[in-house]
């Protein structure tokens, strides 16, 4: 943490504290805090999956946006994409000992939501 200083809206100077860039929450947030990432690493996080079943397994998601949640988390280290040699030829992805690093918080996640009430609504 920083601090610095900033004036309101009436010329007032008030001493802010900031993270600093990016403080340790923002960074894991950027690593694994984007839409999909979670349930991608989840969804694989017991054994490989091949991508139309990943597909089919995170529903609310377009096979592009997967695609190139994929290609983020790969470049990450989180995933691991693999070419089958199979006819017609298929990828499957499977999770790194990075990526499987994060599932504790995401169970951590899953539970939390699991307590909210049914009623509870997102922002969305």
């Amino acid at each position: 943490m920083r601090a610095h200083v900033k004036e309101d809206n009436k010329g007032r100077r008030n001493a802010v504290e900031a993270c600093d860039e990016p403080c340790a929450i923002e960074r894991g947030m950027r690593i694994i805090g984007g839409k999909w990432t979670g349930s991608i690493l989840w969804h694989l996080k017991d054994e490989p999956v091949r991508f139309n079943d990943l597909s089919r397994m995170i529903a609310g998601a377009s096979k592009k946006m997967i695609t190139e949640r994929l290609r983020q988390l790969e470049c990450q280290g989180l995933v691991r994409r693999e070419v089958l040699e199979t006819s017609p030829v298929s990828v499957q992805y499977s999770i790194t000992p990075f990526g499987c690093s994060a599932l504790h918080f995401l169970d951590e996640l899953r539970k939390w939501s699991e307590s909210l009430p049914q009623d509870f609504t997102d922002a969305e």
